[in-house]
């Protein structure tokens, strides 16, 4: 134990008084000298008692004064942790004020009462587009060199209708023409069958005649008519076979030279058949008058030479005889073969002619046909090119109006009836009026049934930004007539008698059952959307009046 120089008392090991403790603190305040000491390491008794004190302050001042920025910041963070819990004590949110708060007291739940038209709608989703689209493939079998497309190629967007040219292939036309059968063969004169019936149809929708309509052969009506139709685009007709011209004059001449023989066998049987000539008559009668005369003189001579009448009769006998000769028809059985076969010639030549001329008839090729149906038809895109050859389909073509297709479950389905109108939505918010063109139930008891419909008129832009949309479709299974008032349903009630009444709010709603309300007796009428119209039965109601749909 030591008197240090403050005069205060303390043993090693043991506590220093507290004054001496908050001396010892303030030292460490003191700014060190040169030698790592503080102002108040000189008041320290001799050093070797004071010297291990000495580099406790000095290490703890090095200690302060380094890291002064992180204290400051220490402070500060204790400051802010003091004041938050100060505020988080005493001030109180606005929603934990109103959730503390006892609840207001519960108003009238209202809507006004609306003024206008109301309907009972059906909403399905609907396709833009063009219907029916199909691939044009064309048969050019019939070609004698490679199918090269030359010219006529048609734009997208171009309309074929009946007598247009969808193309042209080796200088020579692709005819549109209406009809469901493709063209497969090339049809010549004598051939029968489907697509000879559907070209004379064709024909008679396009004003041609092509014979009897009903018939299935294709006859020489039917091949003037295709002269009358290449007439009619501005095409010659499809040349001849090769060499049928020369055919047609050999037969011709052929019949001419049969029909020459002919004659010349009948002369011969003419004269054959002609028998003996009266001179040769004349001269056996005279033979036998003669005759008899002698015969008559020599029996009347007395006496009578028996020997000469003998010889006179067998003279007579023999005249007669040579008479009957001359009078027999003459046999011209030879000059008759003669002339049955010339006549089988004749009859052969004409055949060979009628053949040559059938050969040499206008002909329908397959390449140069295109049947297509429900015309006037669209082109969509077009594969073909001039100057390429023709492989595949050569363009696609669909129906010409804009068809709009949407699908609706069967119970609205059966609402619905053709004819009904429908509107849908264009690209510019506007509505836009259709109609319905039919209704399909769905195939195999399928619970969707197909609905089409065909819009008004539409503007060229329109129908560019409409295609292949998808739009939303109303159609309206009910309607008011006119503009009525009308209530969410949810405010009609029903009376003790069983009556329709609507609660209309006089007073303030917010005042609850408090406020001053009155019944009114209704009558209700079309319901759609969850609102139903209303007619005042006992009581006034108008448009804008508020009715209690719940509390």
């Amino acid at each position: 134990m030591h008197d240090d120089a403050a005069g205060n008392t303390a043993a090693d090991g043991s506590d220093a008084p507290e004054d001496s403790v908050d001396a010892d603190f303030d030292e460490l305040l003191e700014p060190a000298g040169e030698d790592g000491r503080t102002a108040g390491d000189t008041a320290i008794a001799p050093a070797d008692e004071t010297a291990p004190r000495a580099g406790w302050r000095a290490r703890w001042a090095r200690v302060f004064h380094g890291n002064r920025a992180l204290w400051i910041v220490a402070l500060i963070a204790v400051a802010s942790l003091v004041a938050g819990l100060v505020v988080g004590r005493f001030v109180i949110s606005p929603a934990d004020a109103a959730a503390s708060a006892e609840a207001p007291a519960p108003g009238l739940i209202t809507v006004p009462v609306d003024f206008g038209q109301l309907s009972n709608d059906v909403t399905i989703r609907g396709e833009v587009g063009y219907a029916d689209a199909t691939e044009v493939t064309l048969d050019t079998t019939s070609l004698s060199g490679p199918a090269i497309v030359t010219g006529r190629v048609p734009a997208p967007g171009v309309e074929f209708g009946p007598l247009a040219i969808a193309l042209e292939i080796a200088g020579r036309p692709v005819i549109v023409l209406p009809g469901d059968l493709p063209a497969y063969r090339t049809i010549r004169f004598g051939m029968s069958g489907p697509d000879v019936v559907q070209f004379k149809q064709a024909m008679a929708a396009v004003g041609i005649d092509a014979g009897d309509p009903a018939s299935d052969v294709f006859d020489a009506a039917a091949a003037q008519a295709v002269t009358a139709l290449y007439g009619l685009v501005g095409y010659a007709p499809p040349p001849a076979p090769e060499g049928s011209a020369d055919a047609v004059q050999g037969a011709s001449e052929g019949v001419s030279a049969a029909q020459q023989s002919l004659a010349a066998a009948n002369d011969e049987l003419a004269r054959a058949g002609a028998g003996a000539s009266a001179v040769a008559l004349r001269e056996a009668d005279n033979q036998i008058a003669r005759v008899q005369r002698e015969l008559d003189a020599a029996r009347v001579l007395d006496p009578a030479d028996p020997l000469l009448v003998a010889d006179l009769e067998d003279q007579l006998a023999l005249a007669k005889l040579q008479r009957a000769e001359v009078a027999e028809p003459a046999d011209t059985r030879g000059q008759r073969a003669a002339v049955d076969a010339a006549r089988e010639q004749v009859s052969r030549a004409q055949e060979a002619l009628s053949r040559a001329r059938e050969e040499a008839l206008p002909f329908l090729p397959s390449s140069e046909i295109l049947y297509l149906s429900a015309l006037p038809r669209r082109v969509d895109a077009v594969t073909a090119a001039r100057g390429s050859i023709l492989q595949g389909a050569a363009m696609t073509v669909s129906g010409a109006s804009l068809e709009l297709t949407g699908s609706a479950a069967e119970a609205d389905a059966k609402l619905l009836e053709v004819g009904g109108e429908a509107s849908f939505e264009l690209p510019d918010g506007a509505t836009h009026r259709a109609v319905i063109a039919e209704i399909v139930p769905g195939e195999d008891g399928s619970a969707r049934w197909t609905i089409g419909f065909t819009p008004d008129p539409l503007a060229p832009e329109q129908v560019q930004q409409l295609q292949g949309a998808n739009v939303r479709v109303s159609i309206p299974v009910g309607a008011t007539q006119g503009d009525v008032l009308f209530v969410p349903l949810a405010a009609v009630t029903a009376g003790p008698g069983g009556e329709s009444r609507v609660e209309v709010v006089d007073g303030d709603p917010r005042d609850g059952d408090r406020a001053e309300t009155r019944l009114v007796v209704v009558e209700t009428g079309l319901a759609a959307d969850g609102s139903v119209e209303v007619r005042p039965v006992d009581g006034g109601i108008e448009e804008g009046d508020l009715v209690v749909v719940g509390r």
